[in-house]
């Protein structure tokens, strides 16, 4: 992330994805938590992001799309409950995203597969570039 606004956009995003099942419960409140201190965001302005969201901001980069689909991904295990509206809209985003279906399943299936539901950042990204080729 590149710019203030970019981190703000980027947190909005991980708020409206958190949001999906109705409420954003107190792992996903610490988790985007966590995120924002990451990102030198104000805890004020960070909270102030729930009643009011930032611009929303197209990530350029793609190392930076696929981490912040990584970061949804994350987001989306905080609270231990998969829900059928999160898998369908982390789907969506990484297809609006520009990121390969078959490397974003591919992501999901190991976050699932792992013991601690994360995996290691070449792992990651050598799944967007095997689709590449």
């Amino acid at each position: 992330m590149s710019t203030y606004n970019e981190k703000l956009s980027l947190l909005s995003d991980m708020i409206a994805f958190a949001r999906i099942d109705g409420h954003v419960n107190e792992r996903e409140h610490r988790f985007l938590t966590i995120i924002a201190k990451h990102l030198d965001v104000e805890t004020d302005v960070f909270e102030s992001l729930f009643t009011k969201p930032a611009e929303h901001l197209t990530i350029k980069d793609e190392h930076e799309r696929i981490l912040h689909f990584y970061r949804l991904a994350l987001l989306m295990h905080a609270d231990g409950i998969l829900n059928d509206l999160e898998e369908v809209a982390i789907h969506e985003i990484g297809i609006n995203m520009g990121l390969s279906p078959f490397a974003t399943q591919g992501v999901l299936d190991a976050m699932e597969a792992s013991e601690t539901g994360m995996v290691e950042p070449n792992f990651l990204l050598g799944l967007f570039k095997a689709q590449q080729n």
